[in-house]
């Protein structure tokens, strides 16, 4: 498994990701109970599978009702989504933290630079205020691996924020603000910047605070009071260990072991060309020992050159496939 895990963060082209993709799926359709169970009740000899368009995706929502595991490995962590009172929570049981330490470091490396160079600040609830959030565990990983004293956390302390954006502004220092969305508002509304270098990382998130925007509003609002051009986007979630990131214009790109592919919202397990709209599906690699194939509630559009964009989520009534599984 160490073996290819090394290949898993060594691919470096389309072909090594597919014949991976294709090994990943025979060891998790052979050993992951409930995706097993989920591909037979779909009448899908895993043996047939011989193409990446060919594998099935286990509908996320199953996350929130079984132990999705492919590994007898001791559960390390366990990463738990932020669902209201009275939700179902998502529950990503993580048997090695250090497959997710190597793949949000590496994707980090790969789109930012080296994490030593730069200052974190995060409008993000603290590590003990938010246990059990992926979002939390990488973040306070980074602020940690940070070389700069002023990293950290400021999602109650906006003044001090402020002060030390002024300052870092100063020194020339590489500084990534990320936040949850309603924390970024917040902040704008009582200090307006003009800081051009600023790199600000909105994580989605109303949490019921505020109405709603679309993207082009809320990123307009942003760069006009951060003053900046662009506005970059983090895409992530409680069941994957991997993330894609946006540069600007909610287009997103994937590290090199992740991949989106659409689906039909009529026909779920028929897969759409690029330039469609559809359900998103994820195949992410570094999920190899829970499940690397997840139809997510989220809807969207891909590009030829692999990145894409999100449009928006429909409801778990949408999500077919989820009533063919009964324990």
């Amino acid at each position: 498994m160490k073996h290819l895990i090394r290949q898993i963060f060594s691919i470096n082209n389309s072909g090594s990701f597919e014949d991976l993709a294709l090994q990943v799926f025979r060891h998790q359709a052979e050993n992951c109970r409930i995706y097993k169970q989920f591909i037979g009740h779909l009448g899908i000899n895993p043996d047939d599978v011989k193409h990446l368009k060919q594998i099935p995706y286990l509908p996320i929502a199953f996350f929130k009702t079984h132990d999705v595991l492919n590994s007898s490995d001791q559960v390390e962590t366990v990463f738990s989504s932020s669902g209201t009172t009275g939700m179902a929570q998502s529950r990503h049981l993580v048997t090695d933290a250090g497959i997710y330490d190597q793949s949000f470091n590496r994707t980090f490396e790969l789109f930012y630079g080296s994490v030593e160079d730069t200052c974190f600040l995060a409008l993000l609830p603290s590590y003990l205020e938010r246990e059990g959030s992926s979002l939390i565990y990488m973040v306070d990983a980074l602020i940690r691996q940070s070389k700069h004293p002023d990293s950290g956390y400021f999602l109650h302390n906006h003044d001090e924020l402020y002060f030390k954006l002024k300052g870092l502004q100063l020194t020339g220092q590489k500084t990534i603000l990320i936040g949850v969305t309603y924390a970024l508002l917040d902040f704008i509304e009582k200090y307006r910047m003009e800081f051009p270098e600023l790199i600000v990382m909105e994580t989605g998130g109303m949490k019921g605070k505020r109405k709603e925007m679309v993207r082009e509003e809320l990123h307009e609002e942003l760069r006009n009071g951060f003053g900046i051009n662009t506005i970059h986007s983090e895409y992530g979630m409680t069941e994957l260990l991997s993330q894609a990131y946006s540069k600007g214009n909610g287009i997103f790109n994937c590290p090199p072991w992740m991949r989106i592919m659409l689906r039909d919202t009529n026909d779920p397990l028929s897969l759409l060309a690029v330039n469609k709209t559809g359900g998103i599906n994820v195949i992410d690699l570094a999920n190899i020992n829970s499940c690397a194939f997840i139809a997510t509630q989220d809807l969207g559009r891909v590009f030829p050159d692999g990145s894409f964009e999100v449009l928006g989520r429909f409801d778990n009534a949408d999500i077919r496939g989820c009533n063919l599984l009964v324990d």
